[in-house]
Parts: C-alpha cells; sequence; structure tokens
C-alpha cells in the first residue's frame, strides 16, 4: 500500500475516532504513531513518542500559552471583569440595547487580556446576563451577544489561536497579532451595529437602559484602564521590538497579577487560579504533541502534495483554492472545538496554501475568523454550549437563534477580508 493511501485511511480513521467522541488529543496521538509506523517503522515511531513531547514542552515559543491563560484567569477572578462591564454599562446607557452592546463591548476588551474565547464566553456571562436578565431582555439577544462578544478572544490579540498558528507555520508571532488587530475591532464594530439592527427591526426584545450623564460616563473610563494598560504595554512593545511576543506575554501576565494582589488577591485566590491555569495548560498542550506527532504522520505520507497536485491539475485559481479550504473549515467548526481544529487542519493544508504562492499571514486570519464562526453554529457551537452551561434555564434553540444575526455578520466580515486583505495586512506593509 502507498502512503498517500495511508495517509487517507488515517485522516479518516482520524474522524471516526472523534465521532466516537475519544478524546482529540489522543485521537491525533494514536493515528500519528500507527501511521508513522506503517509508513517508517515501529521502532521509529515509538522512538517519537519520546522525542516529540519534549520537543513541543521544551519550545520557548509555546511558554507564552500559559502565560495568557493565566492573565485570563487572574483578570476573572481579581474583580477586573466586574469593573469592566459595569464600565461599558454606565457609557451606553440610555441606548436602545445598550446592554447589549456594552456585553459585546465588554468580551472585546475582555479578550484581548485572557486570548480565549471560551475564558472571555464563560467570564462575560457570569457578570453581564444577570444584568440583561434583570431589565427584561429577551433571552435569547442576550445570551446571542454573549456568545458572538465570546469569539471576539479568538481574534482580538494576544490570542492563542493566532499564537498556534504562527507556531505550527513558522510565521512571525508579531505579525500575525498585529494582522489580527483591525480584524478583531471590526468584529467588535459589527457585532454593536448587528445589535443596533436587531433593535431597529425588533424593538421589543429590549429596552432602554438608564441614561447616565456625560460626567458619569468618563468617570466610568476608570474601569477600562487596567485592561488597557496591559494591553498597550503588551502591544505596542511586541510593535516596537521592546520585547518579543513570548517575553510581552510575560509582561502582561506579572502586570495582571500585580493588579490582582493590588485589589486583594491573595493565598487560596491565587492558588487556584494557578490550579486553574495548569488545568487549561495541560489541556492545550496535550493537543499540540498529538498534532506534532499527526504532522509528522501526514509529512511522511505526502497526502499534501498529493492533494496540492489533485489541485493544479484541476487549475483551480488560488482564491478558489482559499475559499473551498474554508468551506471545510466552516463545515468542520460546526463539530471541532476551535484550538483542536487549527492543530489538526493546519499540516494538511499549510503546504498547500505554500504551494499556491497565497499569503501565510492573510490565510491565517481568514482561517482563524472561519474557525470563530465554528465557536457559534450548531451542532457543537463551544461557545454556546458555555453559555448554556453558565445558565442552564436558557434554551440551546434560544441561543442559537439569538446568535444567528451575529452568524451573518461574521460572514459579512469574512467578505471583507477576502475582497480587501490590507485589512489584514495594513501593519504589515
Amino acid at each position: 500500500m502507498g502512503s498517500e493511501a495511508i495517509g487517507a485511511i488515517g485522516l479518516g480513521l482520524l474522524l471516526v475516532l472523534m465521532i466516537l467522541r475519544v478524546p482529540v488529543a489522543l485521537t491525533m496521538l494514536i493515528v500519528g504513531v500507527v501511521g508513522f509506523a506503517q509508513i517508517i517503522s515501529w521502532d521509529a515511531a515509538v522512538a517519537q513518542l519520546k522525542t516529540v513531547p519534549v520537543e513541543v514542552l521544551s519550545n520557548y515559543s509555546f511558554s507564552a500559552v500559559p502565560m495568557f491563560i493565566l492573565m485570563g484567569v487572574l483578570a476573572a477572578h481579581s474583580g477586573m471583569a466586574g469593573k469592566l462591564f459595569d464600565s461599558t454599562r454606565i457609557i451606553c446607557g440610555g441606548w436602545k440595547g445598550g446592554l447589549a452592546i456594552a456585553a459585546v463591548g465588554s468580551c472585546g476588551i475582555f479578550s484581548a487580556i485572557s486570548g480565549s474565547s471560551l475564558a472571555t464566553a464563560s467570564t462575560m456571562t457570569r457578570v453581564a446576563l444577570p444584568e440583561m436578565e434583570r431589565y427584561g431582555y429577551n433571552r435569547g439577544l442576550a445570551t446571542g451577544a454573549l456568545a458572538a462578544g465570546g469569539t471576539l478572544g479568538i481574534m482580538i490579540p494576544p490570542s492563542i489561536a493566532l499564537l498556534i498558528y504562527a507556531i505550527l507555520t513558522e510565521q512571525s508571532v508579531g505579525d500575525m497579532f498585529m494582522a489580527g488587530l483591525i480584524p478583531g475591532l471590526l468584529g467588535l464594530v459589527m457585532y454593536s451595529l448587528t445589535i443596533t439592527v436587531v433593535m431597529y427591526l425588533r424593538p421589543s426584545l429590549a429596552v432602554a437602559g438608564e441614561p447616565t450623564a456625560w460626567k458619569e460616563k468618563l468617570l466610568s473610563l476608570t474601569g477600562l484602564v487596567p485592561f488597557f494598560g496591559v494591553f498597550l504595554v503588551m502591544i505596542l512593545g511586541i510593535y516596537f521590538g521592546a520585547f518579543t511576543p513570548t517575553e510581552g506575554a510575560s509582561v502582561g501576565a506579572f502586570a495582571t497579577l500585580l493588579y490582582a494582589l493590588s485589589k486583594g488577591m491573595r493565598g487560596a485566590q491565587l492558588w487556584h487560579s494557578v490550579q486553574e491555569t495548569l488545568a487549561l495548560s495541560a489541556v492545550v498542550f496535550f493537543m499540540l504533541v498529538g498534532a506534532e506527532t499527526l504532522g509528522y504522520f501526514i509529512s511522511v505520507s505526502r497526502i499534501s502534495f498529493s492533494i496540492t497536485d489533485l489541485l493544479y491539475g484541476m487549475d483551480l485559481t488560488p482564491i478558489v483554492v482559499v475559499l473551498c479550504i474554508l468551506a471545510l473549515y466552516f463545515v468542520l467548526g460546526m463539530f471541532m472545538d476551535s484550538i483542536a481544529m487549527l492543530v489538526i487542519t493546519v499540516p494538511v493544508v499549510y503546504p498547500i496554501i505554500q504551494a499556491m504562492g497565497i499569503d501565510p499571514v492573510w490565510f491565517g486570519i481568514l482561517t482563524v475568523l472561519t474557525v470563530e464562526l465554528g465557536l457559534m453554529t450548531p451542532p457543537v457551537g463551544m461557545n454556546v454550549f458555555v453559555i448554556k452551561a453558565m445558565a442552564p434555564h436558557v434554551g440551546l434553540g434560544e441561543i442559537f437563534k439569538g446568535v444567528t444575526p451575529f452568524v451573518v455578520s461574521d460572514l459579512l466580515r469574512l467578505t471583507l477580508l477576502i475582497l480587501f486583505p490590507v485589512l489584514s495586512t495594513f501593519f504589515l506593509l
């Protein structure tokens, strides 16, 4: 049997194991080791089990992952998230649908610290949903806005998804972060406009919040200072070369720790934050080990090159190839976790992108945005399930219905990024 056939069987087995609910990391590890053994040898495959974990866990660039996670955990447990929502709620006071816009804005700002969509969605749901329910907001609109706002964490830098894509494709992490800035902020603006349009079409879904004076709005800006302070230190430091993205993650984590200490976090609370960070980091690193092993198997099977030759034979233009890959991501996103989808698919599709001469940074932004869409779409929609866990009294159908306008908004944003690549590459020109 040829190596390409073994590669195709391996990818098929990968899908079967995931359908059978085998953990994604373990699935990638099993397929990678067994497939590599079939093409090379069992001795070489066993040797990989010794070397790959060491390679991944000793990779200096990956040390940014637990730092970003720690930032989000500390921000959630130190009260930063609560003060953030209070500030945005006051700023949007008196607006029709203002609390929903405040929730989306809070998610966007919080994601600039946490780097994780799931952490953003769960934290802001705890803070914002009770307030929106108190004011009689439609539950579908309220939870839909939170599910959509949570997805901003995957794009607005620092983003764990952009970091992993950069490392898997050997791109500059700083370039990926800079490229994600405009698309991420564009998402924040478009989500707010989406709420405004929904309010215009269905004014009964929400009421105007309590109006607030301009003086009160200006004073409330103090609640945003910790977030913008940490965010600007990291982003400007990376952009001007004061430190690397990995060092920037450490700087951000240390600044967030100082804030948490200043707000009285001590002993048990800090230890709980560290435990939560370790647990989440272990999940990510296990998937990275599995992805690295799977990547070696895909490489020796040469299935990526076979797919590339097939596409060349079909005489498809690069943009059509990109659209086909994004369509695949959109479908996979309905069934898979975003990080898992990236680490599984990038080793397969990236050689195709390289062969077609497509800008890998631009493609990375399109990929992450499409993955972001998968966080909101049925049947899996990880952000939707996170919010359902936080608000068990709200039905899944209500949440998916409420998130539909935001899915349309993201499709429009994806179209804009495809038509105008400069939106992704502006800071890299």
